[in-house]
C-alpha cells in the first residue's frame, strides 16, 4: 500500500527548502511496494512531495501568492462588505485595496508553517486510510488531508497571521480602516476578528490548491511525470 503515501504527500506545500529539512527526518522505511518495483516509501514520498510543491501550493507562499491568485484571494469578510463599498464610494477606494492586501500578505506568511503538519498526516495514515484514498473520488486525498490536519493547521496558522498583521502592518492599516467608517453618520458599527477570518481564508486557500493538483494527477495523465507516479494512479484509473 506503499504507493498511496505518494497520493497524499503530492498535495503537501510550502517552500522546498522547509519541506527537505522536514522529509530528511524522516525514518527510511525500506518495506516494498508490490508491483511497482519495490521503491521505498522515503524516495517515492520525497519525489511525489516535491512535484506538489512545484506545480501548485509552494506557489502561495510566495508574495502574491494568495493576492494576485483569483482562485484564492482572500476579500474583505461578507460583514465587511459594506464597509469596503462605503469606502470606495467616498473615495477611500485606495484604503479599500491595502487592507485587503495586507490580509493576504499575513495568509502567505501563515501557510510557511503547515509543512510538518502534513508530513506528520502522511506518517500516521494507515493502510485502509491510503486503499480508501487512491480508490476514491477526484478529492479522497483532499479530504483527508482537510480533515486530519485543519485543526493543527489552524493551530499554527493563527498566531503567524496574528503576528503577521503587525509585521506587513495589517493591524494599522485595518484600526484606520474600521475608525473611518465607524465615525460615518448612521452606519452600523464593526469590530470584526480579522485573524480567525484570515485564518480560515487561508485554510480553504491551501484545500482549494490541493485539491486542484491531486485531480491533476487523477484525470491528466501527462501530469504522472515519473514512472513512479504513472505505477501508482495506473491502479486508480482501472478501479
Amino acid at each position: 500500500m506503499k504507493k498511496i503515501f505518494l497520493l497524499v504527500v503530492t498535495f503537501s506545500l510550502t517552500s522546498c527548502a522547509q519541506v527537505q529539512q522536514t522529509l530528511n527526518q524522516l525514518p527510511q522505511i525500506s518495506s516494498q511496494i508490490p508491483g511497482v518495483g519495490g521503491v521505498d516509501i522515503a524516495s517515492g514520498l520525497k519525489e511525489a512531495l516535491n512535484k506538489g510543491i512545484t506545480q501548485q501550493v509552494s506557489k502561495l507562499t510566495a508574495v502574491d501568492g494568495f493576492y494576485k491568485n483569483e482562485a484564492v484571494k482572500i476579500l474583505m469578510p461578507e460583514e465587511l462588505q459594506k464597509v469596503d463599498a462605503t469606502l470606495r464610494k467616498i473615495g477611500l477606494g485606495s484604503l479599500a485595496d491595502e487592507g485587503i492586501k495586507v490580509l493576504n500578505r499575513a495568509a502567505e506568511d501563515a501557510v510557511k508553517e503547515a509543512t510538518p503538519i502534513f508530513v506528520s498526516a502522511v506518517k500516521n495514515m494507515s493502510f485502509t486510510d491510503a486503499k480508501n484514498i487512491l480508490l476514491g473520488n477526484d478529492s479522497a486525498a483532499t479530504s483527508y488531508l482537510q480533515g486530519t490536519t485543519t485543526t493543527a493547521l489552524y493551530g499554527k496558522f493563527n498566531p503567524v497571521i496574528k503576528s503577521s498583521f503587525e509585521k506587513v502592518g495589517a493591524d494599522v492599516v485595518w484600526t484606520k480602516i474600521i475608525n473611518k467608517y465607524n465615525t460615518i453618520p448612521l452606519v452600523k458599527k464593526v469590530n470584526p476578528d480579522l485573524t480567525d477570518y484570515t485564518t480560515n481564508q487561508a485554510l480553504a486557500g491551501v484545500f482549494k490548491m490541493i485539491a486542484v493538483e491531486e485531480k491533476d494527477i487523477r484525470n491528466n495523465i501527462s501530469a504522472r511525470t515519473t514512472p513512479l507516479l504513472k505505477s501508482v494512479f495506473a491502479m486508480q484509473d482501472g478501479k
